[in-house]
């Protein structure tokens, strides 16, 4: 049973087309200011070696309107950006297909640059895939970006759990500084306690030795005046 399983699975994944195995990456947001330039990269994975057919391209649909328009196109070794559009003077090729990179550079940006970027490649025979888009905000001045803020808070939730096990950590050792110090104080107090009762012990035998040394020649005295009589 297990055996046909396996040679169906064989199969089955050598009846897949290869050519749907190509997967496009871009960036989610880029923030930039106006008058300056913005790099929008774009790669993708393929199972083939990079192909000397590869293309990339790029399409625009500003904000607030509902259709894109084609404002760059690489093939056969070359790059072409669009004539008519509103990158025409300010768009730039700046990848490198070789190693799977079709960014382009956008120049002297402009409050209407807002909107979203569109890359699709192809390395043929793998020529079918989800093209990846990047949204593009211009500001006069580029705000905190999420991943700041995201950065910051886990910072500030890791030095906060660094310092509880600090505080942890102190306080048993303190504890345990207690208990010792406790210990020794109670051990020696048993040990001077013992040493009392020695030399009361040592002192009693004393005192019924000398005594009793005391008492025994009166006795023998009184005895030998009684008999002379």
């Amino acid at each position: 049973m297990i055996t046909l399983l396996t040679v169906i699975s064989v199969v089955l994944l050598a009846s897949v087309p290869r050519s749907e195995s190509i997967v496009i990456y871009t960036g989610w947001e880029r923030h930039a200011l106006v008058g300056a330039d913005v790099r929008l990269s774009c790669s993708f994975f393929s199972w083939h070696w990079t192909s000397e057919d590869v293309t990339f391209s790029w399409s625009y649909r500003p904000d607030g309107a509902k259709d894109s328009i084609s404002i760059f196109h690489y093939t056969g070794g070359a790059p072409y950006v669009d004539n008519k559009g509103p990158f025409r003077d300010r768009l730039e090729f700046v990848g490198n297909p070789g190693r799977r990179d079709g960014s382009i550079l956008l120049k002297n940006l402009d409050f209407g640059d807002n909107g979203t970027f569109t890359c699709d490649a192809k390395n043929p025979p793998d020529i079918v895939g989800r093209a990846s888009s990047v949204r593009l905000l211009v500001f006069e001045k580029v705000p905190v970006q999420a991943g700041v803020i995201t950065g910051a808070i886990i910072g500030v939730v890791l030095g906060l759990l660094v310092l509880v096990v600090a505080i942890y950590y102190l306080m048993r050792f303190l504890v345990a500084r207690r208990v010792f110090s406790l210990s020794v104080s109670k051990k020696k107090g048993k040990g001077k306690e013992g040493s009392q009762q020695k030399q009361a012990s040592v002192f009693l035998h004393t005192l019924i030795h000398t005594h009793t040394h005391t008492h025994t020649p009166l006795t023998h005295t009184h005895t030998h005046t009684h008999t002379h009589k």
